[in-house]
């Protein structure tokens, strides 16, 4: 008896110190759309949770939805987890919200919050094709069942029941399903708390995650908030339409005023600059491919060749100006190579919105600074002093003489820069390079341009 009264005492204080026990609880936020950013922020939580060992993860949630693609990964990555995973339903989990919800092993939602509505549609609002909505179908009936069933006896038999019915999933994405007492065959299923709870898609109303903690019998525990990185702050910042439309404006204003003072200088670097903040955070968001950057620099050297090497505007400039725009655009919207099927329609105007209000922009801004910006001191000291304006005001009187002798103050490719008495003004060859420092000799004279073949006078 002696015995027995010690293991029952030895029992009850190892439950007690077990009840006791602090547990791990990792939370992050899904509080924007379903987007790559989205998926970086979950596949951060999820490695910090499964690094520190953690007990629980949980997931505050307030959004419309987004990207089907990221939202697949998303509930891939939850359902991988061994460690449980909570969802807070702060208002909305619409769309793809509501499949990365079901892929939660419990979903919590606040007094007057929504979960449901899954049709896939374009960025306009427009319902997809068939082969978008029955792929939808699918993966939200498949992530219902993932949660099991349970067994249940009903009239002496044993009845096994899924834990979330895969019909109500399906019937969040197709207005066809008749879900009997849900909803008839006109309407998507969209739940509200009551109604979820009902269906067995909800295990409770709470106001904040520390309810929700608490309602899940949680009560001692540490919690870990994982935070957006400042890099992911900064390709968010970076991928915002309206910057990237100023970008693509200063990486023509660049070139152009590199163009108008050929020779390496600040507006040159200005454009390299502002290329490499367009398109890093685009590539780090799987929208800009290799492929589309390679399309860019492509253009811009075939503009190159056709300024400096090539005489007159031809082919070369065309395709090269076609190149370049073509990729700003390509780089804007998720499409697989040319393969533009799971491109929304939405994404594609937005792309060319972006691009042609850059162009215009860049036009607008070139007529009006052209003249002001290069006469100022600032900028004088920062590229060649001469560009083709000064050139053309500063031309010596002999200019119409074909006989003036001067130097080439820089390579001739065919364009560059020569040295007449004091003057430097814009001139090109016929064709032939003329290196920096030999003689030349002015033969004509075409538009702002002095036309120039190598001397053969010998400079001392």
């Amino acid at each position: 008896m002696k015995h027995f009264l010690t293991a029952t005492l030895l029992l009850f204080v190892i439950h007690s110190i077990s009840a006791q026990e602090t547990v791990r609880v990792v939370q992050f936020d899904i509080k924007e759309e379903i987007a790559p950013s989205a998926t970086r922020i979950v596949s951060k939580g999820l490695k910090t949770a499964e690094e520190m060992h953690a007990d629980y993860i949980v997931i505050h949630m307030n959004t419309f939805g987004g990207l089907l693609t990221d939202a697949d990964s998303i509930r891939t990555a939850i359902l991988r987890t061994e460690i449980p995973v909570y969802v807070f339903i702060d208002k909305n989990a619409a769309s793809a919200g509501a499949l990365i919800s079901i892929a939660c092993d419990r979903i919590y939602m606040a007094p007057g919050s929504s979960m449901g509505s899954a049709t896939v549609v374009d960025g306009s609002g427009n319902v997809l094709p068939d082969k978008y909505q029955s792929y939808m179908r699918s993966i939200m009936r498949a992530t219902a069942e993932s949660h099991g069933q349970d067994t249940t006896i009903a009239n002496g038999d044993t009845v096994l029941k899924y834990r979330r019915d895969p019909l109500i999933a399906e019937g969040m994405v197709d207005p066809r399903t008749v879900i009997p007492g849900l909803v008839d065959s006109s309407k998507v299923v969209a739940f509200t708390p009551e109604e979820a709870m009902k269906y067995g898609y909800c295990e409770g109303k709470v106001n904040s995650v520390k309810e929700l903690l608490e309602q899940a019998g949680i009560k001692k525990y540490t919690l870990t908030k994982v935070e957006k990185s400042g890099m992911d702050k900064v390709i968010g910042f970076l991928s915002d339409p309206v910057l990237s439309g100023i970008l693509i404006m200063f990486i023509f204003w660049g070139i152009f005023f590199e163009l108008r003072s050929p020779g390496i200088g600040f507006p040159l670097a200005i454009a390299i600059l502002s290329a490499l903040l367009y398109f890093a955070p685009l590539y780090l968001e799987g929208l800009a491919a290799n492929w589309e950057i390679l399309l860019f620099i492509v253009g811009l050297i075939l503009i190159g060749l056709e300024i400096f090497v090539i005489p007159g505007f031809g082919v070369a400039g065309i395709s090269g100006i076609v190149l370049t725009i073509v990729s700003l655009v390509l780089s804007l919207i998720r499409n697989v190579d040319f393969d533009f099927s799971y491109t929304e329609s939405g994404e594609m105007i937005r792309a060319l919105t972006i691009v042609l209000m850059a162009l215009v922009g860049f036009i607008l801004g070139a007529a009006i600074m052209g003249k002001g910006l290069m006469n100022t001191p600032l900028f004088r000291r920062l590229v060649l002093d001469t560009t083709l304006e000064n050139a053309k005001a500063n031309m010596p009187a002999m200019v119409e003489t074909p006989s003036e002798t001067g130097i080439a103050h820089t390579d001739l490719r065919p364009i560059g820069k020569i040295r007449l008495g004091d003057e430097i003004v814009e001139a090109k060859t016929m064709g032939e390079f003329i290196g920096e420092g030999e003689s030349v000799r002015v033969i004509g004279r075409e538009l702002t341009y002095f036309i120039v073949e190598r001397s053969k006078e010998i400079q001392a």
